[in-house]
């Protein structure tokens, strides 16, 4: 390795994802001198193996679902899918996998991007070894930003390196729909993936280690799912474990706990995520490598005054939109720590506070039905010790949702803390309902009181009118 030379930043940021970007956005806003370090693609999983191909590969399939459910255009769109149109409009929201534009939009807010892969080493200094074998160094007057997110999570099963299995990577940028599909898993990876790969031709078994679906959110929401799932055509097995994989003749054999063998293709292993935190020199500045970066609420890692951590490598929310949130946070922090502004805003709710991060994380997946959550779920809001009370409501009682298809199925929620009188958490599941999740969302971070919700006027005939049945549910 060919050493050059040493340059100078107020910030320097580890990861060019989403995360990163607005990190180096909010920094360069503050007048701040920011580098960017990345050794992939600027852009981040996002952009390339997670969101936009996922949602790119969603959307057609939704859309015909949508459709079916409407006399005068269900008989135009009874035939299959065109998998190659599918994956060709993929491609076409990856760039192809090429980062010129997202090199260009880092260009333009004046951050210097060094590709190559980057370490800590030792307090305010970070190494880069670039792909033409050189070394720079790069030291940050104020901080260094570690956003380099997370990887596929993957157990340890005997036989598993030799079938080379999909991990989310390969299930978004895939040439081409195998023709039987085994999912392990039951979470967003493994529900989005079952109901893509299952409307584009594919024969899907979904096995589940837990009961059902989604645990993460309220149980209705994966049993709706699962319920659509199978009626589409696949088959979906909860409480099963894999015990062993192997391919034999080009198939991928699973055996699960009870001994059932399970054949297909190829296999998805949704199992989970594990921080990219591993190779970054962390045991420079006295921390673990491979572990999960604690933060406070303003994102600085505990016990440092210069390094902060955002994004899924701190396991606050492993979500894009919330570490893009946490990212702005820390980005304005760090502008106002640097100018010495001498009382930060850290109160809840506060500019340099992601409180949003403990009581308003909202979350679609992008199935059939959609499923979507902000807050706190029943159970977790029990578990918090807050009095509360779930108010449902079947959302095909609203005039809104039978309007937007024929037999619209659907179930909403909202948990209301007794005490407060405010919302700590709504649920919505059924078709369409990802973009009324914002108004939720907005209820949540705010905390609205139900007495004022009551003169929020919901338009006649939307699905948002559930929010005045669910009103009326509570109040009585």
């Amino acid at each position: 390795m060919t050493e050059t030379e040493t340059i100078a930043y107020d910030v320097v940021v580890l990861g060019a994802g989403p995360v990163g970007e607005n990190v180096a956005d909010r920094t360069r806003a503050a007048g701040l001198s920011t580098a960017i370090v990345e050794s992939e693609l600027v852009g981040g999983e996002c952009s390339y193996w997670a969101c936009m191909p996922s949602k790119a590969l969603l959307r057609p399939v939704i859309a015909r679902a949508d459709a079916r459910r409407l006399p005068g255009l269900s008989q135009a769109v009874s035939g299959p899918l065109d998998a190659t149109a599918v994956l060709a409009r993929r491609d076409e929201y990856t760039a192809h996998w090429h980062d010129d534009g997202q090199v260009r939009w880092l260009d333009s807010i004046g951050a210097d991007l060094h590709r190559g892969h980057g370490r800590l080493a030792g307090p305010r200094t970070v190494t880069v070894d670039g792909p033409d074998g050189t070394r720079r160094t790069l030291t940050a007057r104020h901080a260094v930003a570690v956003c380099t997110g997370t990887r596929a999570r993957l157990p340890e099963l005997p036989g598993l390196d030799a079938v080379k299995p999909w991990t989310s990577r390969e299930a978004t940028s895939s040439e081409q729909v195998p023709g039987r599909l085994i999912i392990v898993g039951g979470g967003v990876v493994a529900t989005e993936m079952a109901t893509v790969y299952q409307a584009l031709g594919a024969q899907v078994t979904v096995l589940v280690r837990g009961k059902g679906l989604l645990p993460r959110m309220e149980p209705f929401a994966g049993e709706l799912v699962a319920d659509a799932l199978t009626e589409a055509g696949a088959d979906i097995r909860t409480g099963t474990a894999v015990e062993s994989v192997a391919r034999e003749n080009g198939t991928v054999v699973a055996v699960t706990g009870n001994g059932d063998r399970v054949e297909a293709d190829e296999i998805l292993f949704a199992t989970g995520r594990a921080p990219r935190t591993d190779d970054v020199g962390l045991e420079t500045v006295g921390l673990e490598p491979g572990s999960w970066l604690s933060v406070d609420d303003s994102l600085r890692v505990l016990g440092s005054t210069w390094l902060y951590a955002c994004g899924d490598v701190n396991h606050r929310a492993l979500l894009t939109h919330q570490g893009k949130y946490q990212a702005r946070i820390a980005g304005d922090t760090i502008g106002a720590r640097a100018a010495g502004v001498p009382l930060l805003e850290t109160d809840p709710w506060g500019a340099h506070a992601a409180t949003a991060d403990h009581h308003a994380v909202p979350q679609v997946v992008f199935t059939d039905p959609e499923a979507a959550a902000v807050g706190l779920s029943l159970a977790e809001a029990e578990q918090a010790g807050h009095r509360v009370r779930a108010v449902d409501v079947d959302l095909s009682s609203v005039a809104g949702a039978g309007l937007y298809g024929d037999g619209y199925r659907g179930r909403a929620r909202m948990v209301v803390d007794l005490d407060a009188e405010t919302l700590r958490g709504v649920t919505f599941v059924g078709p369409g309902i990802g973009e009324l999740l914002h108004s939720a969302s907005v209820a949540v971070a705010g905390q609205i009181p139900i007495s004022r919700l009551w003169h929020a006027v919901p338009s006649y005939p939307t699905i948002s009118e559930v929010w005045l049945r669910l009103l009326e549910a509570y109040r009585g």
